[in-house]
C-alpha cells in the first residue's frame, strides 16, 4: 500500500525541479491538479510562506521561497561588484 502525497508536497517538488519558476497552468499539469484546485493549494503555500509569486508580463511565476531568497542575494552581489569595478 503506497501512502498518498499531499498536493501542497507534490507543488512544493515540482518548483524544486524548475527553480526558473512555474506559472499556475504548469504546476496544475506537472502535478496532475486542477487549475483551481493548483491555485488553492499555490495560496495556501504563500500564505505560509513557503512560495513566492511574481509577475512576469502577463504570467505569475511561482518559486520556492528559498531559491527567489538566493536569486536576489545573488543579484545584489553581482551589482555590488559591478559598482566596485565600474
Amino acid at each position: 500500500m503506497t501512502a498518498k502525497v499531499h498536493p501542497k508536497e507534490t507543488i512544493m517538488e515540482a518548483l524544486k525541479k524548475h527553480p526558473e519558476g512555474l506559472t499556475l497552468q504548469k504546476i496544475s499539469k506537472l502535478s496532475s491538479m486542477s487549475r483551481l484546485t493548483a491555485t488553492k493549494y499555490v495560496h495556501e503555500l504563500i500564505g505560509e510562506g513557503k512560495i513566492y509569486q511574481r509577475e512576469v508580463g502577463m504570467a505569475k511565476l511561482c518559486y520556492l521561497k528559498n531559491r527567489f531568497a538566493q536569486l536576489v542575494k545573488e543579484e545584489e552581489i553581482i551589482e555590488k561588484i559591478k559598482k566596485k569595478l565600474g
